[in-house]
Order: structure tokens, then C-alpha cells, then sequence
């Protein structure tokens, strides 16, 4: 007959409900997973399948679960997970900034649709950069390697009562400047060729102060700035890419400099 003691419940406890919490509050804030469209379930079935995977590579912790050590622990994973999923959703809001930058300058600020992405109204032509970096990110297997990215970090950042480091936070945090640097990289080359497009409507109205330029320069300024998103996809898929790789080697760094402290 089998006997169970408190002692081995507690220990396949903790085996598997700290990481399930660490992958759980990953898929929770990360690209895609963390999308409104996807089912709390689901993303817990995920999580779920992930941790019986990975819980029996790793070494149990030796803490109680049920206790006050247990519980800084699981504030630790919960910290991990979301910071995982955070540094890599920047990159993917950066590019709906700057399709609303963008937007704003040729003259689609009015153009707004639902994200179902985020249950909120963006910009169409931010919309349009979220599809596509959404379809490229799946074609290169991010998923995948998010998931990779976080299995390691059971390595070389195992559970335990010490999480992330005082210099990991601050990485983080510096690393949110991407927003706003990516942005600019998106939207900087269309919003510099409208602006030259705008400069020549000024010439024309000093030339022809009769000429209405609402009736004239508001088409000619949206076909000009639909030409330049159309001549730009590929540029944006670079950038994309290049983001999302410094975006993993930020990550590897913070689990790493997170570890050594």
C-alpha cells in the first residue's frame, strides 16, 4: 500500500507550482499569449503543459512551501515572469507607437479600429504593423524561442528566495527606452519625407495664396504617405527583427547578471 507523508506532498508541490507560477505570469504578459482574444484557460492549459515538461529537469527547492519563505519565493517567480514577457511586448508596442506617429502626420489620426490585440482603438495603419510583425514573429519561431529563453532562466536564475537583482531591475527598466527608440526607427523616415512634402505645399501657398490646400494637400499628403508605409514594410520588418534579438540577448543578460549577484 502506498504511503504519503506531508513531507513528499510538500516537495511535489513545490516542484511544480513555482514554476507553473513563473511560465503562468510570463504567457500572461508576453505578445500573443498575454493577447485579449486568448482564454485565460488556454494560456493556463500552456502554462500547465510547459511546467509538467520542464518541473522534472529541475532541482526542487528547499523551501517550505506553505511558509513565509514560500510565499517571497513566489513573489520572485511571479516578478521573473512578468519581466520576461514585459521586455518582450515593448518591442511590439513600440511599433504601434510609431504607426500612430505616423498616422498623426499623414493625415489618418481619425482612422481608428479595434486591436485585438489589446480590446482597445489604434490607429489602423498601427494595426497594420501589429499583423505584421505579429505574422513575423510566429514565422520565427519567437514563440518558441521565448519559451526557450524562460526554461533556461531555470538555470541560471533557479527558484529560490533571491529574484532578480537590484541591477536587473534597473536593466529592465532602462530597456523600456525601446518604446520610444523603436518608435522614432519606424515612423522618423516617413514623418521627415512627409514633412518634405508639407514644406512644398508651403511654397505653393506663398506662390498661390488663392489655392485651398485643405481641399488639395490633404489627399496628395495621404497618398503620399500611403506610398511611403507601402515602400517601408520591409524596413519595419528589419527593425522588428533586429529589436527582438536585442531583446532576447537583454533578457539572457538580465537572468545571468540576476544570478551572479
Amino acid at each position: 500500500m502506498l504511503h504519503l507523508t506531508t513531507g513528499q506532498l510538500e516537495t511535489w508541490l513545490a516542484q511544480y507550482i513555482w514554476p507553473f507560477i513563473r511560465i503562468g505570469a510570463c504567457f500572461m504578459a508576453a505578445p500573443i499569449f498575454g493577447a485579449r482574444f486568448v482564454p485565460a484557460r488556454m494560456r493556463l492549459m500552456l502554462a500547465g503543459a510547459v511546467t509538467l515538461i520542464v518541473a522534472p529537469l529541475i532541482p526542487p527547492p528547499q523551501v517550505t512551501t506553505f511558509s513565509a519563505a514560500g510565499l517571497v519565493v513566489t513573489v520572485h517567480q511571479v516578478i521573473i515572469g512578468v519581466a520576461v514577457g514585459f521586455a518582450l511586448q515593448l518591442i511590439f508596442d513600440a511599433l504601434a507607437m510609431g504607426g500612430q506617429l505616423l498616422s498623426n502626420t499623414m493625415g489618418l489620426s481619425f482612422a481608428f479600429n479595434v486591436d485585438p490585440l489589446r480590446g482597445a482603438s489604434t490607429p489602423v495603419l498601427g494595426q497594420l504593423y501589429m499583423i505584421l510583425v505579429t505574422l513575423t514573429f510566429l514565422s520565427l519561431n519567437g514563440h518558441l524561442i521565448m519559451i526557450e529563453v524562460l526554461v533556461q532562466g531555470f538555470t541560471t536564475l533557479p527558484i529560490g528566495t533571491t529574484g532578480l537583482g537590484a541591477n536587473a531591475i534597473w536593466a529592465l527598466v532602462a530597456w523600456g527606452n525601446q518604446l520610444f527608440a523603436g518608435a522614432l526607427a519606424v515612423a522618423l523616415p516617413g514623418m521627415t519625407a512627409l514633412l518634405v512634402v508639407n514644406l512644398g505645399f508651403g511654397v505653393m501657398s506663398r506662390a498661390a495664396p488663392t489655392l485651398n490646400l485643405f481641399a488639395v494637400g490633404f489627399p496628395v499628403t495621404l497618398i503620399f504617405g500611403l506610398v511611403i508605409v507601402y515602400a517601408g514594410l520591409p524596413s519595419v520588418q528589419v527593425a522588428f527583427v533586429d529589436s527582438l534579438e536585442t531583446a532576447l540577448d537583454v533578457l539572457s543578460d538580465l537572468m545571468t547578471a540576476s544570478s551572479v549577484q
